[in-house]
């Protein structure tokens, strides 16, 4: 049994520190992508992380943007429980072609979640997109495989009175 506590990152497989202009050339890829494979006519981020890498999406392929909140509960051990949906699909998905995205997918509950509940909202066709391929389940599309516990650009620092200081959250994994 792992002495890690459950809602630590698995520092095993390394650590992927991602900076904003790596984020961008990811984004860029993943739209190229999508639009070499697919004509999506809408596209709905998976809040809170999946709204970064979907507006940016959207934006690429100048479409219209929405997002969903479906999150992870967590118990005061912050042991992770399934995820959820809060919140309604947009409407606007109705009787059109919509890609959802997230930032990263690895057992896939997250996007399995929002595509069901896109679809639920009359959507003609769903399919998925992520920036990283994290585990075992495979989105329609994805900028980058790895196993490694990803940091991403917007997660790097918090806001502590007036100074942006490190996040606690990734206390030794930043190299700061």
């Amino acid at each position: 049994m792992s002495s890690r506590p459950p809602y630590a990152p698995d520092l095993s497989k390394g650590v992927l520190i991602v900076d904003w202009p790596l984020f961008g050339e990811l984004s860029r890829a993943l739209a190229l992508k999508v639009a070499r494979a697919w004509n999506p006519e809408i596209v709905v981020g998976i809040a809170t992380a999946g709204v970064v890498p979907g507006a940016a999406v959207a934006a690429i392929l100048d479409l219209p943007f929405y997002s969903i909140l479906v999150s992870r509960r967590y118990s005061a051990e912050r042991v992770r429980a399934t995820p959820a949906v809060f919140g309604a699909a947009p409407t606007e998905v109705r009787g059109k072609r919509a890609l959802v995205v997230d930032e990263t997918c690895g057992s896939g509950d997250t996007l399995r979640l929002a595509v069901a509940s896109i679809i639920n909202a009359g959507a003609m066709e769903v399919q998925t997109a992520v920036s990283f391929k994290t585990g075992a389940f495979e989105p329609d599309f994805h900028a980058l495989a790895t196993e490694a516990s990803i940091v991403l650009p917007w997660d790097r620092e918090i806001l502590v009175g007036d100074d942006l200081r490190p996040n606690p959250k990734y206390a030794g994994m930043l190299g700061e």
